[in-house]
């Protein structure tokens, strides 16, 4: 199916029965990425009296309470109410759907402690006259390892708050990256990527959002696609995220 959309007074045409899915499920049990050392998610039938909620046991239907931590359980959406004492939830930051993005490939820098970053320079070429309003950043190497990694003490990869400062002043509204966080997995609290990307708190972007623990194949190459940014309506600061990118035809 041929779809025409228009963005920023430029025609862009997708075939939207050819999505690429660049998010990671999540599932009852061991079977996800995890970070943060947050308790796997728990899917479990309902029990109300002596009602239990699955046609296993009996039930007429299914019917599940669902326990997870959108920070720490795959792929999510979070905004700028993730830094904030004020109360700002996803559903009211994020209320457009469709932007051009581009998709890059980064080799993080090994720094003296032993930390991997990903420095400006490496994000600098790719945004010179760039159309587009989403980033999306694949790091390198990239392995199947990713879609159930256990991040959690492993400090892994993230992006210096310039490199996140640099993203912002390009114009770009929506970072998505295949790591569990943006910034270092144990940095004191200081949040120094998020509050850079986010300009907060000198001049707030309230519309930016930030999409963490995305897996992006080999066969995607870089370059400018449609994005699709699919949210659960939730008010709190972040949700499950299902980015779909579009090839531009």
């Amino acid at each position: 199916m041929l779809a025409t959309i228009q963005y920023s007074n430029t025609d862009y045409r997708i075939n939207l029965s050819l999505p690429i899915d660049i998010s990671l499920p999540i599932r009852h049990g061991n079977d996800n990425v995890n970070a943060f050392h947050i308790p796997q998610p728990e899917f479990k039938p309902i029990t109300v009296g002596n009602y239990t909620g699955a046609v296993a046991a009996g039930a007429g239907s299914n019917c599940q309470v669902l326990t997870l931590t959108p920070h720490g359980n795959g792929t999510h959406t979070e905004c700028i109410g993730h830094i904030t004492k004020e109360p700002y939830t996803i559903n009211k930051c994020l209320t457009n759907f469709w932007y051009v993005a581009l998709v890059i490939s980064v080799r993080p820098f090994k720094m003296e402690n032993d930390d991997y970053i990903i420095l400006k320079e490496e994000i600098i070429p790719h945004l010179q006259n760039t159309p587009a309003q989403a980033l999306v950043i694949r790091t390198l190497p990239n392995t199947d390892e990713k879609t159930q990694q256990n991040y959690s003490g492993t400090n892994p990869t993230y992006l210096h708050r310039t490199a996140a400062k640099l993203i912002q002043e390009a114009g770009i509204q929506h970072l998505l990256i295949d790591l569990p966080s943006i910034d270092r997995e144990e940095d004191g609290g200081n949040m120094l990527a998020h509050k850079a990307f986010w300009n907060y708190p000198e001049a707030p972007k309230w519309k930016n959002t930030i999409t963490e623990l995305i897996y992006v194949p080999d066969n995607v190459g870089d370059g400018l696609y449609l994005l699709n940014m699919q949210i659960a309506p939730l008010e709190t600061d972040a949700s499950p995220a299902k980015p779909i990118l579009y090839r531009i035809l």
